[in-house]
């Protein structure tokens, strides 16, 4: 019911587009023809932060954080807009199937939000977009699953520290499930190709620490996917 009432007001309720903000006309999901138009017509590339921190893995984006894109995260993170889950998902399997072999199963591990992010967005949203991306890649033909053996732990503003700091914040910032190793593993190999997945990268220091965690735990990390790469970034075109 809480599905069907959140459509009806979709349809009924004036409403801006999430991806530029325009008056409502035609929405589609929340957004423009214009903007649906500029959604889809997305490639994923390679990116990667300039300079990028130790560890960072191979990393394919959806698109820049800008515009369309841009607007659908925040609107997405910020505003509450939790039916915007299955096209960004949608979206994300695509950054997914750039980094993934296609004849091995995909193991997708989304980078955990602290139990604050959670309660300011109701609930987790990588956790939502990585099942939905899931579903996707199913669809499509791909063994997908989404583990989740990482944990966050409150971490200090980061904005004031520089490259080493904002590294040493996000390691200690994420914990290993070991309730949850096991479902990685099977007869001490992995069960699949492990892909981490975030909304954004930015300095890159969250991918970096998920991965040094992952592979404390003998967990082998093929890459890393996202929505979104800040513009401030090297992108290295070409899959």
């Amino acid at each position: 019911m809480t599905g069907v009432l959140g459509e009806l007001a979709d349809l009924v309720l004036p409403s801006a587009c999430v991806g530029c903000g325009a008056g409502r006309t035609r929405l589609r999901n929340g957004a423009c023809p214009a903007c649906v138009a500029e959604l889809e017509g997305l490639r994923p590339y390679r990116a990667s932060p300039s300079p990028p921190p130790p560890g960072f893995p191979p990393c394919v984006a959806v698109g820049p954080y800008a515009g369309a894109l841009r607007g659908a995260l925040l609107a997405y993170k910020e505003k509450g807009r939790h039916r915007l889950a299955e096209p960004l998902g949608a979206l994300l399997a695509g950054a997914v199937a750039a980094v993934a072999p296609r004849d091995r199963p995909v193991l997708i591990v989304p980078v955990p939000s602290t139990r604050a992010a959670r309660w300011e967005r109701y609930g987790d949203h990588m956790s939502r977009l990585t099942t939905h991306a899931v579903r996707r890649l199913r669809a499509a033909g791909w063994p997908a699953r989404v583990e989740q053996p990482l944990r966050a732990l409150p971490k200090p503003d980061s904005t004031s520290l520089d490259a080493a700091g904002r590294s040493t914040a996000a390691v200690n910032s994420l914990r290993i499930n070991r309730a949850r190793i096991g479902n990685l593993r099977r007869g001490g190999a992995m069960r699949g190709t492990l892909v981490v997945a975030d909304d954004i990268v930015t300095t890159g220091a969250t991918l970096a620490a998920a991965v040094r965690r992952l592979e404390e735990a003998d967990m082998q990390v093929t890459g890393a996917a996202v929505l979104a790469a800040t513009q401030l970034r090297r992108n290295c075109p070409g899959i």
